[in-house]
Formats: structure tokens, C-alpha cells, sequence
């Protein structure tokens, strides 16, 4: 009956939580000793090393928990069942009823603690000779049936190629919101991946780039300038992520982030007023920084239309923002080191700020065929 539901249902649920969920509560109304079932799979993310699943009988709830980079050189993990059936793709069984030794690993302990009997792990192989681990945990007086290992093992050979697709999946948004941020990693997986699929959109852009970039790399050890640049990254992403925008590029040493102003969901003057806090909280983060980040850098901001979408050749794409907005931005950036200014500002962004700014100059930019008012926050 399990085997029917996952072939008929359960396979369509949206991703591996909903499927342990239901599995779990499924399994039970069914009649099998179960208490605790698990599910992990491993993944590709700069964060997160494998995702599990944990879902109990008592609450009939199930827990997502995202295991990071390093778990496996900790003892929570070394000896542990779940290391024995990643390391060896072979299933692992201990029946907890019994005594149970002190070089048996602590999450066995601490299971026969809370009531448990017996435990039955193993693993799900995927075509990339990748692994998976599903765990059955019960509390019934004798432990598992013979014919309840049997069943497991039935149950494991059909989760294992559902699993992995939900396993590919999650690989892909990784990799896509890894390398071209949420909101464009999303719109890549939606299938937004023609040459050519480009959409005019209104935005707020923010352009910043390291000073002295070039010295630092003379000066320093290549590791040393890295470094800093990552440092630097990481304090830029950090405040436009939190203030609704989207990191799009990093451009050798230079970033290129945007906030999308819409009629629904964010105004122009929104957007702006989000980009402004993006780039006085970077700066803000740099100059308190401690140890402190070591590097000087200028932040532009304009606001107008761009094209949004994918570029390239038949073979590489990138997904980007182009047009005079981009460019005009770019050069209001450059200005920071000649004005003498951190942050400077376009017209386009000023008015619609609710912060006092200083008209600082008026300037023919490479490319513009005008002059443009640029702005600076008003020094007191």
C-alpha cells in the first residue's frame, strides 16, 4: 500500500519535507511501527553541505534541517550511522532494546533515551553514484518484523529516484541563485533562457568598485588581494540583499546590483530609497568594520529604464542589465575617486530620497551627451 501511494501520489508532491510529512503519517495509518523516519540527501550550495528531513509520529510534524560545510569532521557525524551509510552505501541496523556500549555513537544514545528500540538505516543510490540515507526509527517493544526491513528496502528503491529529482532540483537552484542571485536564478529555472528574451523593466542601480585596485594587486600576494575583494563583496551583497535589492554582477572588482521599482509591489521612490540604504549601510559596515576591511571604494547610484534579461553567444549566455541607465551609472561611480566622495548620486535618485543631499557638480560624463547634477549626502 506505502509502494502504491508514492508511485500513484507521493511522487508528485513539491519537494522532499512534503514527502517525508505525508510518508510518515501515511506509513503510521498503515499500521507500521514507525516513530521516527529521516531523509538527507547531499548538495551543491557555498553554505550547505546536505538537507534533511525529520518527522516523528508524537507531533506528526517533520523538521527541515540544513547541515552546513565541516559537519563531517565533527563528532556528531564521525561514527555516526548516518556517516557509516554515506561512507560505505551499505545499510546499518542496531537494536536499541539491548545494552548499548559507550563506543556506540551518542545519536544512538540519545534515541534509546527517548524511547526507542530499534533503528534501521540505508542508503538510496542515485545514477551519479551519489547517496542518500532514509532512516526508520521505532519504539515498539520487539523492534522491527523481518517482513517491516523487507518492506523498507522496497520503499527505499522506489524514494530513491524520486529523491533525486528533488535532488537535481535542488542542485540547480542552488547553482542558479548562487551564480545569478534569487530573483534571476528563479526566472532562469522558469525557462528564461533564450538569447534574446530581454524585458525593459524600471530600476534603481548601484555601481561600486574597489580604489586603487590595480596598486593593491602589485602590492599585495594574489591570495591577500582576493581576500579583500571577497571581503569587500561580501560587505556590498550583504546590504543590498537586505535592503530588496539583487547582486547581479561582480565585475573583477566591481559590483552591479539593481532594485526593480514596479506599480504593485515597490514605487521608483521605493526602490531608490532602498538602493540609497544599500550603499550608506555598505559603507557603514566598511567603516566599522573590525578586523577592518583595509580598502577604500566608491558606490554610484542612478535610476531609470534597463534591459533585463539574457545576452551572449549560441553557447554562453549571461543574464544582465544593459542600457544608458547602466552606463550612466557607471560613470557617476567613477567620479567618487575625482570628487573626492564615497557616495554619489544621480538626480534620478536624489529626488526621491527623503534624506537631505548636496549638489556637488554638474558634469559632462563620458558618454552622455548632457551634463548631469550629481549628488552627495549633505555634510553637516
Amino acid at each position: 500500500m506505502v509502494i502504491d501511494w508514492l508511485v500513484d501520489e507521493g511522487r508528485f508532491l513539491p519537494d522532499m519535507d512534503e514527502l517525508v510529512h505525508q510518508l510518515g503519517n501515511h506509513m503510521v495509518k498503515l499500521g507500521v511501527p514507525l516513530w521516527r523516519l529521516r531523509m538527507g540527501i547531499k548538495t551543491v550550495h557555498p553554505l550547505i553541505a546536505a538537507y534533511s528531513t525529520v518527522w516523528e509520529r508524537d507531533t506528526g510534524q517533520s523538521q527541515h534541517i540544513a547541515n552546513p560545510h565541516g559537519l563531517e569532521n565533527r563528532n556528531v557525524y564521525i561514527g555516526s550511522p548516518l556517516a557509516h551509510i554515506s561512507e560505505t552505501g551499505n545499510s546499518f541496523r542496531k537494536r536499541l532494546f539491548q545494552d548499548l556500549s559507550l563506543d556506540v555513537h551518542e545519536s544512538l544514545h540519545e534515541l534509546k533515551a527517548r524511547g526507542a528500540t530499534d533503528y534501521f538505516g540505508l542508503p538510496m543510490k542515485y545514477t551519479d553514484q551519489a547517496i542518500g540515507v532514509l532512516i526508520f526509527v521505532t519504539d515498539s517493544t520487539d523492534g522491527f518484523a523481518q517482513i517491516d526491513i523487507a518492506h523498507f528496502k522496497k520503499i527505499a528503491a522506489i524514494l530513491a529516484p524520486i529523491t533525486e529529482s528533488y535532488r537535481s532540483r535542488q542542485i540547480a537552484t542552488a547553482v542558479a541563485e548562487t551564480y545569478l542571485g534569487p530573483s534571476t536564478g528563479r526566472k532562469v529555472l522558469d525557462g528564461q533562457i533564450t538569447r534574446g528574451h530581454i524585458q525593459s523593466i524600471n530600476a534603481a542601480i548601484l555601481m561600486s568598485d574597489i580604489r586603487d585596485w590595480t596598486g593593491l594587486n602589485d602590492r599585495l600576494p594574489a591570495d591577500s588581494a582576493i581576500a579583500l575583494a571577497n571581503g569587500f563583496f561580501e560587505v556590498i551583497a550583504e546590504a543590498v540583499e537586505t535592503n530588496s535589492g539583487e547582486v547581479l554582477k561582480f565585475i573583477g572588482d566591481a559590483v552591479l546590483a539593481i532594485f526593480p521599482a514596479d506599480d504593485e509591489n515597490c514605487s521608483p521612490q521605493q526602490a531608490c530609497q532602498n538602493a540609497y540604504s544599500a550603499a550608506t549601510k555598505a559603507l557603514q559596515c566598511a567603516a566599522h568594520s573590525k578586523p577592518s576591511l583595509g580598502i577604500d571604494f566608491g558606490i554610484g547610484l542612478h535610476f531609470g529604464e534597463v534591459l533585463y534579461g539574457n545576452v551572449g553567444s549560441k553557447s554562453r549566455m549571461d543574464f544582465t542589465v544593459s542600457g544608458r541607465a547602466v552606463n550612466t551609472t557607471a560613470r557617476i561611480e567613477s567620479m567618487c575617486s575625482k570628487l573626492d566622495r564615497p557616495l554619489l548620486v544621480s538626480n534620478e535618485v536624489a529626488v526621491h530620497l527623503d534624506k537631505e543631499m548636496q549638489l556637488i557638480s554638474n558634469e559632462k560624463l563620458r558618454g552622455c551627451e548632457n551634463k548631469i547634477n550629481i549628488f552627495a549626502p549633505a555634510t553637516s
